[in-house]
């Protein structure tokens, strides 16, 4: 999946959800450029790598760094989310 299907995919979930605020993918894209970054510039989740913080999204994951390479560690629930172990 790459960055425009993504978006794509988040803004048709964020139609049908229950609050009927809408997100276009423009404004998904954007939070996404904003988080990850773009090539032109560094996205809050580097910059706080590159501050010696880690970042973690609940129990999505977190984002580490150590000599100047990042890493990802899943959380609990996405890995028993992708062996099937949900609850």
């Amino acid at each position: 999946m790459d960055k425009s299907q993504l978006t794509e995919m988040t803004a048709r979930r964020a139609a049908d959800g229950p609050d009927g605020r809408q997100l276009t993918a423009d404004d998904i894209s954007r939070v996404l450029d904003l988080l990850f970054g773009t090539v032109e510039q560094a996205g809050t989740i580097a910059e706080a790598l590159k501050a010696r913080e880690s970042v973690t999204l609940g129990s999505f994951g977190s984002f580490q760094a150590a000599d100047g390479v990042a890493t990802f560690r899943p959380g609990m629930a996405l890995t028993e989310y992708l062996q099937e172990r949900t609850r």
